[in-house]
């Protein structure tokens, strides 16, 4: 099992019809959205949402993706999915494990990787902006009390 981090977030939802494919199983493209909606939960919980990301003036390309699909989804099966922060300061990087609320089965587990460029010069940040650093020590202090 992969670790679940220091902090997390998770997110509930239903498999949509549209998210299913001929065969009657999510398409696998359709996880990365599950991942991306986990992430942004995350990323709000830490103080860190969309306007602050772009008002900071970075922006966070994904460089590094890993996927395991363990079970097929179906559709109307309701899933979680949980993001968990890894690493922060020098990149940030997310594990996540998608279940199925029913049965706590495992249906896929996927961890990214992502890295700050500066957004006037596009170039790559070999630390993390201070201010989101601030805001992943802020979220600490908080879960601790």
């Amino acid at each position: 099992m992969r670790a679940q981090g220091i902090l997390a977030a998770e997110i509930e939802f239903d498999v949509a019809f549209n998210d299913v494919d001929m065969v009657g199983v999510v398409w696998h493209g359709h996880y990365l959205r599950y991942l991306e909606n986990a992430r942004w939960a995350l990323m709000n919980r830490l103080d860190y949402g969309l306007d602050r990301m772009l008002a900071s003036g970075h922006a966070w390309p994904i460089v590094d993706l890993q996927a395991k699909y363990l079970k097929p989804a179906r559709f109307g099966e309701r899933l979680r999915a949980r993001a968990s922060l890894i690493e922060w300061e020098h990149r940030l990087a997310l594990n996540y494990l998608i279940t199925d609320v029913a049965n706590g089965m495992r249906i896929l587990r996927a961890r990214t990787v992502q890295v700050a460029v500066d957004g006037r010069t596009g170039e790559l940040q070999f630390d993390c902006p201070a201010d989101f650093v601030d805001c992943v020590k802020s979220a600490l202090v908080k879960a601790r009390t």
